[in-house]
């Protein structure tokens, strides 16, 4: 069993590009077409819609149940 060595660890690993798909890749990533600014995350606005929803899909099916005497 062989112990594993800190200077192993962090060998990197051998490139898998070429120099020129590399500096492709780097051109590509540097020309800002993939950068958006996104406003932040907020779950509980999601919560809130989500329940909104459910609560007036709930209460119009409850309607259409009450108008054909289903209740």
């Amino acid at each position: 069993m062989s112990q594993s060595d800190p200077e192993t660890e962090s060998v990197i690993p051998p490139k898998q590009l070429s120099d020129e798909d590399q500096a492709r890749v780097d051109r590509y990533l540097t020309r800002g077409h993939n950068d958006v600014e996104r406003k932040p995350f907020r779950p509980f606005l999601l919560l809130g819609i989500i329940l909104a929803v459910l609560t007036l899909l709930s209460l119009l099916s409850l309607f259409i149940a009450r108008t054909k005497g289903v209740v």
